[in-house]
Order: structure tokens, then C-alpha cells, then sequence
């Protein structure tokens, strides 16, 4: 993870960053974050495993990103309002909407969520590896048919499923 505003990811390219105009690192209870911003919404949000330094944010929408997110931790039936980036093709969209229906403490499998969108479970699964604002867009509640599924697409080929289970015990799923 860089921070210097440029995605470990790159599955979106670099250009959507190339307009960020605010960066932030925060610790969680999980390990970290890092968020980039422009003055009009949230650009992307990426899960660090370890806790990095922290990089205060300066513009008003990672500031407030930030503090909806601490609320979060705090409570997790709090309700996120950050204006997102529109970004995904259609399908993805549509899933990403899916998942925020989602209530806390609830989950669905890619299957389920596939019926449900008359898409396919990998087609979902792609989708979910995909969401740019994980926590906000509740990725982390579609499971597998038989356990907890991928976390994270496996970025960097790394473990990201601690930080799916601690999400999911946070929002009292066992």
C-alpha cells in the first residue's frame, strides 16, 4: 500500500485516483484503512492488514468519512451518507446496491444475492471483489454456500479474512 494516492490494487487504473485531492490512513480495530477523496465524494476506500501510520485527512469529505466510520466502530448500526464516486460497470452497481440493502447482523450467499439479481455466484463474487468502499458497502456480508467465501479478491495474495471476521462479529453475526 502506497501513500502516496495511488492503488496497491489497480483494478480500476489509476485514472479515478488521478483526481484525488485528499488522502487518509487510519488505524481500526482491524488493522487499517486508506481513503482518497476529491472535494465532491469518497474516490476509495482499501483494507491495510497491518496498522499504518496515521495520516490525518484535510478536505471535509474524508473528515467526515472518518467520523462516520468511528461511529461505526462504535456502533454498527450506524447508517453511512458519504457521497460516493459512481464508478463499476452496471452489473457491479447493481450488486454493490444489493449488499447496502443488507441489514446489520445479516447475511446472504453469492448465490442468494445472484437469484436474487438473476446474475451468476461468480459474477457477484467478481463484483464483490471489486467494491471500492468496503465497510461503507457492506461486502463483507455474502458468504459462501458453505462458509465465509473470499474476502478482499485476495489483493496481493494476502489473508483478508480476519478483518471479514472481525466485521462480521462487530455486526453480531456468529
Amino acid at each position: 500500500m502506497n501513500s502516496n494516492n495511488t492503488s496497491s490494487s489497480g483494478q480500476y487504473g489509476v485514472g479515478y485516483l488521478a483526481g484525488a485531492s485528499d488522502f487518509a490512513q487510519l488505524v481500526t480495530p482491524f488493522g487499517g484503512l486508506a481513503l482518497w477523496a476529491n472535494a465532491q465524494a469518497l474516490l476509495r476506500v482499501e483494507f491495510l492488514l497491518e496498522a499504518p501510520p496515521a495520516v490525518a485527512p484535510s478536505g471535509a469529505i474524508l473528515q467526515d468519512a472518518v467520523r462516520q466510520l468511528e461511529a461505526y466502530w462504535h456502533n454498527p448500526h450506524f447508517t453511512f451518507t458519504l457521497p460516493l464516486l459512481s464508478v463499476g460497470t452496471a452489473h457491479q452497481q447493481q450488486v454493490w446496491a444489493a449488499m447496502q440493502r443488507i441489514p446489520v447482523g445479516q447475511t446472504r450467499s453469492y448465490g442468494e444475492l445472484a437469484r436474487e439479481l438473476q446474475s451468476s455466484s461468480l459474477a457477484v463474487g467478481t463484483a464483490c471483489g471489486r467494491n471500492p468502499y468496503p465497510v461503507i458497502i457492506p461486502c463483507h456480508r455474502i458468504l459462501g454456500a458453505k462458509g465465509l467465501g473470499g474476502f478482499n479478491a485476495q489483493r496481493d495474495g494476502r489473508d483478508w479474512l480476519p478483518i471479514k471476521r472481525w466485521l462480521l462479529a462487530h455486526e453480531g453475526v456468529r
